[in-house]
């Protein structure tokens, strides 16, 4: 059994160093560690040729290094790939890999089993929310996708609220970012929050990070139906703390706007949506509701949303619309684990 071995995938950087100090080794074997993990994709110390065979054996006394494959992958003919995960303790969550323009790709990962907020347009809230996840359980869901080919931009848009799960967020981030292991710059990670937001005044003092608001309404009444955490956080408080989240020159913050026919998009919520983001630094990203079974909202009229998004750009508004992708998979958060669920018992861990 490995569960009284430390995990070394669950470590940043600062912590390897910590852990192989208490060994009596120099800063530099991390560095080296890290490569093998992140770079080479090792999984056993007897491949770390560089290090001693003694200090092999002693790793391998007190430590192990996780890795994940995915129980079931689903390709889309657009190249979209879905993977679901299954954890050590039984509980599932996905991945998506979205492919981009000349041969780069996405990939939008978990950070949570489940999720507490309960949005009423998210699939993943009707589970609820199982637990956290672990640093090596966020970045192995990387380490999976990258067998099959470089990831260029990671996104903690996937399962669960990254910000629900601060700290091993953060810790998977330092990870990602580390120049020995996978060498992420910031500016390469999105992270996308329903607006917690005095985790968000915490992110922005710690660390750099893309940040993504799923906004979804321009009214506190439309998102307290849409988002119970608004309730929490109403809309001014929430618009208050991405002017005062930290940027970078050029950086912009990404303003998600799931569109529900009949719902949020009419040309009133447009003017709305200008009037609240006026003096922040934003982009909005407009993203028709990918229906799925369970829930009576439906996707917005095309026409409709060319108004809408014809209303920000006259604005000079910077308003992307998302084309949706994997539509011919199940590609939006929970469709896979819910249909995988549905169909069979869990699997034993």
């Amino acid at each position: 059994m490995t569960n009284h071995k430390t995990d070394l995938k669950n470590l940043t950087p600062d912590a390897l160093r910590e852990f192989l100090s208490g060994l009596g080794k120099e800063d530099f074997r991390a560095r080296q560690i890290l490569r093998w993990i992140y770079q080479r994709g090792v999984t056993s110390f007897d491949e770390m040729t560089d290090l001693s065979k003694d200090f092999r054996r002693e790793l391998s006394e007190r430590a192990w290094i996780s890795s994940m494959q995915p129980e079931l992958t689903e390709a889309s003919g657009d190249g979209t790939r879905k993977y679901l995960f299954r954890l050590e303790d039984g509980q599932t969550v996905e991945s998506v890999r979205i492919p981009m323009e000349s041969e780069r790709a996405t990939l939008c990962i978990s950070s949570q089993v489940g999720c507490a907020l309960g949005c009423s347009f998210c699939l993943t809230g009707t589970f609820g929310l199982m637990r956290n996840l672990e640093p090596a359980e966020i970045v192995n869901q990387v380490c999976a996708a990258m067998r099959e080919g470089p990831i260029n931009n990671i996104v903690f848009m996937g399962m669960g609220e990254p910000l629900h799960n601060l700290e091993n967020v953060i810790a998977a981030l330092e990870i990602l970012y580390a120049r020995d292991g996978f060498d992420y710059g910031p500016r390469r990670v999105t992270l996308s929050t329903a607006g917690l937001v005095p985790e968000m005044r915490e992110l922005g003092r710690r660390i750099r990070v893309n940040l993504a608001v799923s906004l979804n309404a321009t009214s506190d009444a439309v998102r307290n139906q849409l988002m119970p955490v608004n309730r929490r956080f109403p809309l001014a408080e929430l618009m208050a703390a991405c002017r005062e989240f930290p940027l970078a020159p050029r950086q912009r913050i990404t303003f998600e706007y799931i569109m529900i026919g009949g719902v949020n998009d009419s040309i009133a919520d447009a003017r709305r949506l200008v009037k609240l983001l006026h003096g922040i630094r934003a982009k909005v990203n407009l993203i028709p509701f990918n229906e799925h079974e369970g829930s009576a909202l439906r996707g917005p009229a095309p026409e409709a949303m060319t108004a809408f998004q014809t209303y920000l750009l006259d604005r000079d508004m910077v308003a992307i619309r998302r084309a949706s992708k994997g539509q011919d998979i199940s590609a939006a958060c929970g469709q896979l684990k819910g249909r995988l669920e549905r169909q069979q018992p869990a699997l034993p861990a």
